[in-house]
């Protein structure tokens, strides 16, 4: 015998589901929004980039292309 009646655990059953759905969408909605600030500031940052100016390289007497390598050595 189960623990309740077929006819009175579907409504449980399908609470669960709903649940379960909206917990799923809660999600879904995080991402989205995390992935949209993200895709934002990445594109503050091209822009920026886009704006700098290159140094010279006789100001420092080092290649910009050395800084690059170097910062991406620190990651």
């Amino acid at each position: 015998m189960p623990a309740l009646p077929l006819d009175e655990a579907g409504k449980y059953v399908a609470g669960a589901y709903v649940v379960f759905l909206l917990l799923i969408l809660v999600y879904v909605a995080i991402m989205a929004g995390r992935l949209s600030r993200l895709e934002r500031e990445l594109g503050e940052l091209d822009d920026a980039v886009a704006r700098r100016t290159p140094p010279s390289a006789s100001s420092n007497g080092h290649d910009p292309a050395e800084r690059v390598s170097a910062r991406e050595g620190d990651r």
